[in-house]
């Protein structure tokens, strides 16, 4: 069985955590002025957990605010792709926005799996804005040996 995981690198917080003025953050937010330490993290991201059995793969995706309709998985091998959206906020147009941190727009997450996926297995749910995948390994690949001539 060969073991994996996925890391999520984000160089930004990694140099942030060694910076001891990262709290310069919290200064500009009060001056209503966009923070230049804070525009690395301006699109929206699916987070989620991705475990392993010996059968298959589970992966947890959280997925607030967004329609069952409007989540596409797509699956092409061991690659493994995600994408959803929400829609614009423009319910409220005659409202003045005080705060506005809920993110809306366009989602999407791919990655690469260790081993390929049964496609024809799979199976997703969403319920309460996580989307829940059980994607069982493919059995039996197509390597076999080959007859050195």
């Amino acid at each position: 069985m060969m073991a994996s995981s996925l890391t999520r690198f984000d160089p930004i917080s990694r140099m942030l955590s060694a910076d001891p003025f990262r709290n310069i953050d919290d200064f500009f937010s009060t001056m209503r002025m966009p923070s230049l330490m804070g525009a690395a993290d301006l699109s929206p991201h699916i987070r989620m957990d991705v475990t392993e059995s010996d059968q298959a793969y589970k992966v947890v995706a959280d997925l607030p605010g967004i329609k069952k309709d409007d989540i596409k998985v797509n699956i092409d091998g061991n690659q493994v792709s995600i994408a959803a959206q929400t829609a614009s906020r423009s319910d409220q147009q005659s409202a003045t926005s005080l705060c506005s941190e809920r993110s809306w727009g366009q989602y999407y997450r791919s990655f690469t799996l260790p081993q390929v996926v049964d496609d024809t297995q799979a199976q997703a749910q969403f319920h309460d804005g996580v989307l829940e995948l059980t994607l069982p390994k493919k059995t039996g690949g197509s390597a076999r040996p080959l007859a050195i001539q």
